[in-house]
């Protein structure tokens, strides 16, 4: 008996975006390997997510078993002033998870054998009926279909649209975790069980309870992640805080370890004079706090051929709308839906740009609108003027972290 060969996937890139595709086309039918240009394991990474229904719907349909361990809950949003007054207060449940526990649940679904670290792949390009991978040792692999999900610096993207560029937003955000046990009881009260929020002059400060070590979601063993937008110039400021102590310059981002002392010191005094007590006290008490400079990026189609861009790969948005994830998630949902309606495979592929380009520019316009106070800082009077119509506590609490409405 003949048997009917498996059509065939190559996903470079082995994060969220990469194990969500090759999870939804594996149990789809797929044969698919995926390609991480990391050599070691990328489980730890990151810090907190915001769940959105998409994202959960997409672990579901990748085979991943969802309990009550797959993040901690919340009910109510809280904003605080300089002093630590609630001056603001809104309910909308929501769960919220960590880059780790979602990495792990669908790193342990996808079998290791089809899972390839350290394997650079620095070009695709169509051939016929097959598309053809070259890695940076000179070896070529081929497949059905290519899947770009490598990132904001993603090198397929820019083989094959070489015009799109990342447009740094004015602002960086400043990052950190902190384990619950370390933190003072005021600090616990005020902060977990809340998505919380400060908003000092030109700034936006939030965070939220997360899983800790080993992924645990009980009182007393979580961890509290933050967020904290600053407004930074790109000729002056950003440099210097992407110098390290050596002198050396790290274009686009700087390892936490390698942030000069006088950077995390001038951050550290800052959340002392900007921040409410309990915000203030957790950037102290985190142990490695990171920036990452905010950046646009869009594409302008998402199809080509049998190769298609996936996630941050096609469009990287500011992080106030908490889409990252849920965005990459929603582009596996599409693009094995339109392999199901469709059988030949650059009409999926085209069928996937045309249902997914919409949707990245919509998260992309919102989130700008989300920043834009951050950014204003940095132009005229009239830019800070309009941008206030996001700055207070009543709209932060409602746009944030929500997906954009339609």
């Amino acid at each position: 008996m003949t048997q009917i060969q498996k059509p065939r996937a190559i996903v470079i890139g082995g994060s969220l975006a990469g194990l969500f595709a090759g999870n939804l086309l594996l149990r789809n039918g797929w044969d698919v390997d995926i390609y991480e240009r990391v050599p070691q394991e990328l489980a730890g990474r990151g810090a907190g997510i915001v769940t959105h229904p998409e994202l959960l719907d997409a672990l579901a349909r990748a085979g991943v078993v969802i309990d009550d361990s797959i993040g901690v809950k919340v009910e109510t949003r809280v904003t605080y002033d300089r002093d630590g007054a609630v001056i603001g207060e809104r309910r909308l449940p929501q769960i919220l998870t960590a880059w780790g526990k979602i990495f792990q649940l669908l790193r342990d679904a996808f079998p290791d054998a089809h899972y390839h670290s350290g394997a650079v792949a620095v070009s695709a390009e169509n051939r016929g009926d097959h598309a053809v991978v070259t890695f940076s040792d000179g070896s070529e692999r081929q497949a059905d279909l290519v899947l770009a999900t490598d990132g904001l610096r993603s090198a397929i993207r820019e083989q094959l649209t070489p015009e799109t560029q990342l447009e740094y937003a004015g602002y960086v955000a400043w990052r950190g975790l902190v384990d619950e046990a370390a933190l003072s009881s005021e600090t616990r009260d005020a902060l977990f069980g809340h998505f919380a929020f400060c908003l000092p002059p030109h700034e936006q400060m939030l965070g939220y309870p997360v899983a800790g070590k080993d992924n645990s979601t009980l009182p007393g063993e979580r961890r509290y992640n933050f967020v904290w937008y600053r407004a930074t110039s790109e000729q002056v400021e950003l440099p210097d805080m992407l110098t390290d102590s050596t002198g050396k310059r790290w274009e686009g981002g700087i390892a936490p370890a390698l942030i000069r002392p006088d950077v995390l010191k001038e951050m550290e005094e800052a959340a002392r004079t900007l921040l409410s007590p309990a915000f203030a006290e957790v950037v102290a008490k985190t142990a490695q706090p990171l920036f990452q400079p905010i950046y646009d990026l869009h594409v302008p189609r998402m199809d080509f051929g049998r190769i298609a861009l996936m996630g941050d790969a096609a469009f990287v948005a500011r992080p106030h709308c908490g889409m990252g994830v849920a965005k990459a998630a929603g582009d596996g949902i599409a693009l094995v839906d339109a392999l199901l309606a469709n059988p030949d495979v650059p009409a999926a592929v085209r069928a996937y740009g045309a249902a997914r380009k919409p949707v990245g520019d919509a998260i992309i316009e919102h989130a700008r609108h989300l920043g834009a106070y951050m950014q204003a800082q940095l132009k005229s009077e009239s830019d800070r003027e309009m941008a206030e119509r996001y700055r207070t506590p009543e709209a932060v609490m409602r746009e944030t972290a929500v997906p954009p409405r339609t």
